[in-house]
Parts: structure tokens; sequence; C-alpha cells
């Protein structure tokens, strides 16, 4: 990482102010998927209070203050952590990035997607030239910047972020998708699965696979968290994907993201040895998560939407289709009490069946 110090002072920083998410701001989007989910977050995301393009630059140099070096923020792509007072179009020096290229849907600098801070970052400025208009997607080539090798790659159309910000990328494209969609004489902004993307100002973006798969490998962390709150707090609305990871597969790919529509039938133990009869209609799992407690079904919490169960002794998750699990180790004449969880997804975008009657079944260990 390049760091540099800063020289003097720094003039008209942004007061930080606590911004949690408010009770009931999701209420109007709860159960739902697709575009339906889609149309309820930009009714919710929408009409927010927008700022001039010049003062963009004082909002990035609170939101995106470096925690380690407070006179200081943090590039987007880099990593490279510059003075917050470097700002400008010449060497070792940040500038605003647009990372939805602004060509992409022709908006420029204009209030309000040209000036929306859920997706404007600082960057290096020669850094911030290579990325260009590049989609994002995996890259083969290293990009070596004026200054020195970067975390970054990059071939003829694409432009891959250093690992760290790549779910928050993902987070920033995904509410621009969703925040502006055509009304009120705004842009239509839509992601697509394809590279070159938009080669006349077309309003669209890539790669959606690519981005959905960096939403799940990098999840969301607490300065991300600190700054959606941030930047709450000056324009009155929230990244969506960032509060709820999980909008992200129930948007763009519903049938993974959607709660299974049935439990498992028939569900018995024989011996250590469990067998159930899978679901078979409806929205059909991926796999079962089954809890074992050597005192009562009471104990058996339900698990979590969005955090996945890992196997040990209590917990083994078995994928849809093979119907069987088995626990050992158990304590020979002792009862043991167990129920069945059906599940989708995986990772952070993991969805449990935990409604309606649970299957459950007791066993003495033999």
């Amino acid at each position: 990482m390049r760091l540099f110090f800063a020289i003097g002072l720094v003039i008209g920083l942004i007061v930080r102010v606590s911004a949690q998410i408010p009770i009931g701001y999701y209420d109007a989007a709860e159960g739902l998927n697709g575009a339906a989910l889609k149309n309820a977050l930009n009714d919710i995301i929408s009409g927010h209070t927008t700022i001039s393009y010049d003062n963009v630059t004082n909002a990035l140099r609170s939101l995106d203050e470096d925690s380690l070096n407070t006179d200081n923020v943090i590039c987007i792509y880099t990593g490279w952590s510059y003075p917050k007072t470097s700002f400008g179009n010449g060497g070792n020096q940040w500038n605003r990035e647009h990372v939805w290229s602004k060509s992409h849907g022709d908006f420029g600098d204009n209030p309000p997607s040209g000036t929306d801070l859920h997706h404007m970052r600082p960057e290096d400025a020669s850094v911030n030239s290579a990325k260009n208009n590049r989609d994002f997607d995996e890259a083969a080539t290293q990009y070596i910047d004026g200054s020195g090798p970067t975390p970054c790659y990059y071939s003829t159309n694409i432009w891959e972020p250093r690992e760290s910000v790549k779910g928050d990328v993902a987070r920033m494209l995904f509410y621009m998708a969703t925040r502006y969609e055509g009304e009120n004489g705004e842009v239509n902004l839509e992601l697509v699965d394809y590279t070159f993307s938009s080669p006349n100002n077309e309003p669209y973006y890539a790669k959606l696979s690519t981005l959905l798969q960096w939403h799940e490998n990098d999840p969301v962390d607490v300065w991300e968290r600190r700054r959606n709150d941030g930047v709450y707090a000056i324009q009155g609305n929230r990244n969506p994907f960032i509060d709820h990871p999980e909008f992200g597969n129930r948007v763009w790919n519903p049938e993974i993201a959607s709660e299974p529509a049935n439990h498992a039938a028939n569900f018995s133990g024989k011996s250590i040895l469990l067998e159930w009869v899978d679901a078979q209609a409806g929205v059909l799992p991926d796999g079962y998560l089954v809890r074992m407690s050597n005192s009562g079904f009471s104990a058996i919490e339900s698990p979590v939407d969005g955090m996945a169960v890992a196997n040990d002794f209590n917990n083994k998750n078995v994928a849809f289709g093979v119907q069987k699990v088995a626990f050992s180790g158990l304590e020979e004449g002792h009862v043991y009490y167990f129920k069945i969880f059906a599940f989708k997804g995986s990772g952070v975008s993991i969805r449990y069946k935990t409604d309606g009657l649970i299957p459950q079944t007791s066993q003495m260990a033999q």
C-alpha cells in the first residue's frame, strides 16, 4: 500500500452522524423477489437529497477516510492512501471516481446520478483514467501505473479491482441499477451479463454473474456498513444491498434466493442413521441442515438467513437427493433429538425454511 502524509489543514469536512437503519425502512420489500422487490426498493430509496459535484469532494474526504491515518482517504480500486488535500488530476493525487461510469447512460456530473455518493469514491487520478469506462469482470493482465504496480487487473473492455472491494463494487452497481429506473426524467440503469456493455453510451453495466459472485465472496464488512450510514446521513437514502445482502440474489437470481416451498416428508430415525423423503413440489431446496440436541427439541435453534451453519458434532449439511445422514460418537442408550431445515443458496445468500411445522424426530443411540 502506498502511504502519503498530509500537509496543512483539511477544510470543510462533513460532520459524522450516526445513522442506523430506521425501524420499518424495508417493510415494503418484505417477502418480495425479482422485479417486484426491485420496484419496492426503488420506491424506498428514490427521491434522495442531492448535492453538487463540487460538494462530492468534501463528502468523500469524510466518507472514505483512512481509519489508520485520518488525514488521508483510501482509493477504492488500489487501496492506496492519499492525503485529503492531494485532490487533483496530477501524479500522486486522487480524484472523484464514478464507479458506475457516467458514460454508461451519459448522465455526466449532474445530480442525482452523477453525484450520488453511494457510487462516488476516491481513486488515484491516473488509475481512475486507466479504468475509464470498462465493465467489471475477471481479467488477466496486472495494471502497472506510473506510481507503481497496482492490485488491479484489466483487458480491453474489463477492469478487475483489488480482492477486498469486489463485493463493495458489486453492491454499488446493484444500488445504481435499483435506484435509477427512468422515473422523473432520470436515467434507467440496468445490469447485463455481457461485457463491452455500453459502446454507444447505453445505460448498461456488466458483468452481472461476476458481480453476484463477488457479492457472495466478499461479504459486507463493518467499514462498508459505516459508510452506508454516513451516506444516509447526507442523502437520506441507503444502499439496500449492504443492509440486506440477500437482496442481491432475490432481485437478480430469485430462484436461488427464494425460500424452499416445502419441508422433507417422512422424517424418522434409525439408530444413528436418519432418513427422509425429499421435498417434492414448489421451489426445491439445494440441501438440508440437520440439527441435533441431547436435551430436547426446544433446545434446537432455527438457523438464520445469511448465516450458513458449518458441519460439526451437532450439525450436518446434506445435499438434495441424498436423503440420509449419520450422526456418530453418540452415547449408547441416550435419546437424541433432531430437526431438519431445508435451505436454498449458500454463504451470505443462504435462505432457510423455518416457518410452518419443522420436521423432527427423536432416537435412542444404539
